[in-house]
């Protein structure tokens, strides 16, 4: 069920918006390839993460929540239409490998900021877009009224832009003020953490805000706050031969330390301000994906499984958790429902509204999700507890609620449910745009793409 019919279903009758006498905040905090279990109310026995694991005691986590690809762009796309990224040709470059003029996402697209800049919203993005370069494309072009950030898939915590053969491909890359390029000084995860809170202090308090947090931590090159002299050094952003789980705990501990100081700035805002925290896929070689398999760049489940907490004093009872499966794409019409917000009915989202599910208005629904990844060399369905499973060549059938660390094949002695579900994708796929014979997703065997 989606969207009017599903609320209709469940005996929603009004959107939350619209029995409060003001409509929500929102704050969206998004991590890039933090793993499943890289937070303390993860299930991480070694390294807490004090802010984001109180931020769960207050509010629900989601024990099933999905990203809509295993890299960062794609999932990117999903998020802010609400629609699974292979209808739009920017969704189908898994992901966006560097500057091209024509693709991003098109600025006639509707998105979650333009659906709720339209009934009042104050809208701004702090961190990374990714999503296509100026003078085409941009943040501003898709619904933000502000952008404080950097356009590419990545860039140094310090220099705050490529290295090497990666800043020549990036001739947008560094920071930007809006749509001007601006020079500042300091560890990049601080940089944006004290833009919001600016922002969060300087905006009119009769005026609603939509706040997207898309920190870079903790995505490689791996340098924690402390690092400027390694940075100096380094000569690609890539820096695959460095780092260590130290490290990146280290990373993942300023993050953490940079979302309480914008949490606090909320204030007397924070009761009925929504706020929402989790990952752009899964997470790479440091991260901690247990009781997963996988990573980044894979469909496995620990390429695709994140954590996602979500916390409004006003409407949610704290202490909640749920075991709704959920995916990137759900946020825009679960958001636009709270803020009473309006979807263009020529752009009906994927996603569902699973305010319902998260407020306990309503017990948690079934879902059948669909992936793909690079030219369909990787396949996945997840329906109930079952998932198919396409990779390298080989087809599973794997019961993830069992066995979540996808080891036990049943196809063999499940067939029908094999073979529904791998029809199931056929189907669904055959819906989606193909990919183009030329594509940055066509990547030539033997060379290792670049994982953004």
């Amino acid at each position: 069920m989606q969207g009017a019919t599903a609320l209709a279903a469940l005996g929603v009758t009004r959107s939350f918006a619209a029995a409060s006498s003001r409509p929500p905040n929102i704050l969206f905090i998004l991590a890039d390839d933090l793993g499943y279990a890289d937070l303390g109310c993860y299930g991480h026995r070694d390294h807490p993460s004090p802010v984001l694991d109180q931020l769960a005691r207050e509010g629900v986590r989601l024990t099933q929540a999905y990203a809509n690809s295993a890299v960062c762009s794609a999932t990117r796309t999903a998020l802010i239409t609400g629609r699974y990224q292979y209808r739009l040709p920017v969704g189908l470059e898994e992901p966006i490998p560097g500057y091209r003029e024509t693709l991003g996402l098109p600025p006639s697209h509707p998105t979650l900021p333009s659906l709720l800049k339209r009934v009042g919203y104050r809208t701004s993005l702090i961190g990374k877009w990714h999503l296509g370069s100026p003078p085409n494309f941009g943040p501003r072009k898709s619904g933000y009224d502000h952008f404080f950030g950097f356009h590419p898939g990545a860039a140094d915590y310090f220099s705050h832009r490529g290295k090497g053969p990666d800043a020549e491909k990036e001739p947008f890359g560094g920071l930007f003020l809006d749509d001007q390029p601006v020079q500042r000084t300091g560890y990049l995860t601080d940089l944006l953490a004290d833009h919001a809170v600016k922002e969060i202090n300087e905006g009119d308090s009769k005026t609603p805000f939509f706040l997207s947090l898309h920190f870079n931590a903790p995505h490689w090159p791996w340098e924690g706050p402390n690092d400027e002299a390694v940075s100096a050094t380094l000569q690609s952003l890539r820096h695959m031969n460095g780092g260590s789980i130290a490290k990146y705990v280290e990373m993942v501990r300023s993050m953490d330390a940079a979302i309480g100081r914008v949490l606090q700035a909320l204030g007397d805002k924070a009761e009925n301000t929504i706020v929402v925290f989790t990952s752009d896929n899964g997470g790479e070689r440091f991260s901690d994906m247990w009781p997963f398999t996988g990573q980044k760049g894979e469909l496995l489940e620990g390429g695709l499984r994140i954590p996602a907490l979500l916390r409004w004093p006003a409407r949610i009872a704290p202490g909640s958790v749920t075991d709704q499966v959920a995916m990137s794409m759900d946020w825009l019409p679960t958001l636009a429902a709270a803020a009473g917000a309006e979807i263009d009915a020529a752009y009906q989202p994927d996603g569902e509204n699973l305010l319902p599910v998260l407020t306990g208005q309503a017990a948690s629904r079934a879902r059948t999700l669909y992936w793909r990844y690079r030219a369909n060399e990787q396949a996945a369905v997840r329906d109930g507890n079952w998932k198919y499973l396409k990779l390298a060549g080989h087809e599973y059938l794997f019961d993830v609620a069992a066995d979540p660390h996808e080891r036990a094949d049943r196809k063999q002695d499940l067939p029908e449910i094999f073979q529904r579900l791998r029809q199931a994708h056929e189907r669904w796929n055959a819906t989606m745009l193909p990919y183009p014979e030329a594509s940055y997703s066509d990547t030539p065997k033997g060379r290792q793409p670049d994982r953004y």
